[in-house]
């Protein structure tokens, strides 16, 4: 049976919210998996803030209204798990961590890991930040780029950046030894979730298809990586009795966690952070190289700013640059898509819906809502001047209880990269610019990366 009749087949459950047929879906199937932006903008701007898409079972919603999106992230948090697709295709990389854990015992895993990410712990790591940025840069820009500047591809240095941040933060580690195939391993990783994730049927995870064997060799790769590094902290640490380290890898340590459940939480953080603050970069470089002047405005700032620009407190010492990372953050959100399926009945957008209901919710959508954001695909940075960081439809790291962890931690790792770079170099888009499209993998990335010109301050 083809894709096409499969699909034609499909019954929705009738709860009177508008949607594409299941003829509709037949159609769009290639642009789907292609383009999925693209698609959930189409049916959005078609058939408005509450769409039915055509599935067996349990209703399928794509959830718009802000309202609606706070209800089931915060309000009703406790009915809408993480029990869908996605974060199934997830745990098949991470194992049950923090972010793709559909679990009772995520809130044990995140108070354990909670101090990892206190204010005094992130303000003591800045140093670490800095040093990876540095390091990056100073890599990548080691030839002198010349008067006319260097065409770089600044994805591929704040990937580097994000992965080498993550291992002397979290870890309190270089993983200079471990960086090329942890990133080749994290690399192939998010290629096999977005493939998981956007199977139109469920594939048994023993099936010996291409999929799930790639998935088992990276899966071996990661073990392999993390058990070193559990390894070689363990022999370093702990023996005397005063702990493992205060940060996440010493924490998980102390903790009760077995060695295989530390293994979950460290590819969880590994992946998790350098894959969404690598895009999110790379995006605000692109946001800047477009917009000298709010560039030149971040450079003033960052110069003026007495000493070293730490991981916390930028809206007070540095309000024009975390509003240029908010308003980033706005048009490229880094989770593109996120997901909840409720365990008992609930009403949403005053239609009552079924135990079961799966809900997408979609941050790049809800950002880009003419009524919430005026001229809302325009980089607009003063837009979050004075804002007090709590704004309904604005939601890069998810809402409620499942708000990520990491946030302070890749928000303040954005604003540090951005001072190293900026107060030595200019960024430009180069001649025939053109927006690279965006692409959907575990982060929304630039595809084909992202060329711009760095040319060192006279």
């Amino acid at each position: 049976m083809s894709i096409a009749t499969r699909m034609q087949a499909l019954q929705p459950t009738d709860l009177g919210i508008p949607g594409p047929t299941s003829l509709d879906m037949a159609r769009a199937f290639r642009s789907v998996r292609a383009d999925p932006l693209s698609f959930l903008t189409e049916v959005s701007e078609k058939y408005g803030d509450l769409v039915a898409f055509p599935v067996p079972g349990p209703p399928a919603l794509l959830l718009n209204d802000p309202a609606d999106v706070r209800h089931v992230l915060q309000t009703a948090a406790r009915n809408w798990g993480k029990q869908t697709v996605q974060y199934a295709a997830l745990a098949r990389v991470t194992g049950p961590g923090l972010l793709a854990s559909a679990e009772p015992n995520w809130i044990e895993h995140r108070r354990l890991a909670a101090p990892a990410f206190h204010h005094q712990r992130l303000a003591a790591v800045g140093d670490q930040v800095r040093a990876a940025a540095d390091a990056a840069i100073a890599g990548l820009l080691e030839v002198d780029p010349g008067p006319g500047g260097r065409l770089v591809d600044v994805a591929a240095l704040t990937h580097r950046i994000g992965l080498d941040a993550v291992g002397r933060a979290l870890f309190s580690t270089d993983l200079s030894g471990h960086a090329q195939r942890l990133l080749d391993a994290t690399s192939d990783a998010a290629t096999l979730v977005v493939r998981l994730g956007r199977s139109v049927l469920p594939t048994a995870a023993w099936a010996p298809t291409p999929t799930n064997v790639r998935l088992r060799s990276t899966r071996r790769r990661l073990d392999a990586i993390s058990a070193d590094l559990i390894a070689q902290r363990r022999r370093r640490g702990g023996s005397s009795g005063s702990g493992h380290g205060d940060d996440l890898l010493g924490l998980l340590l102390d903790s009760e966690l077995s060695d295989a459940e530390i293994r979950d939480e460290l590819v969880t953080m590994v992946i998790a952070g350098h894959e969404t603050v690598a895009a999110a970069l790379a995006w605000t470089l692109m946001l800047l190289a477009e917009d000298q002047p709010a560039q030149d405005r971040a450079r003033a700032e960052l110069t003026g700013h007495a000493g070293p620009v730490s991981l916390m407190g930028h809206r007070e010492t540095l309000p024009w640059t975390r509003a240029v990372v908010d308003e980033s953050l706005r048009l490229f959100p880094p989770a593109w898509a996120l997901s909840r399926r409720s365990q008992a009945a609930d009403v949403i957008g005053g239609h009552a819906v079924p135990a079961g209901t799966l809900v997408i919710v979609s941050p790049w959508l809800v950002h880009r809502r003419g009524d919430a954001w005026p001229d809302p695909l325009g980089f607009r940075p003063e837009r979050f001047l004075g804002a007090s960081g709590t704004l309904p439809a604005y939601l890069p790291f998810g809402q409620g209880p499942r708000l990520c962890i990491g946030r302070e931690f890749a928000i303040g790792e954005m604003v540090v990269v951005l001072s190293r770079l900026l107060t030595a170099y200019r960024v430009d888009v180069p001649d025939g610019w053109t927006r690279p499209p965006a692409e959907t993998q575990v982060a929304v990335h630039p595809r084909g990366g992202m060329p711009l010109v760095i040319s060192p301050l006279a």
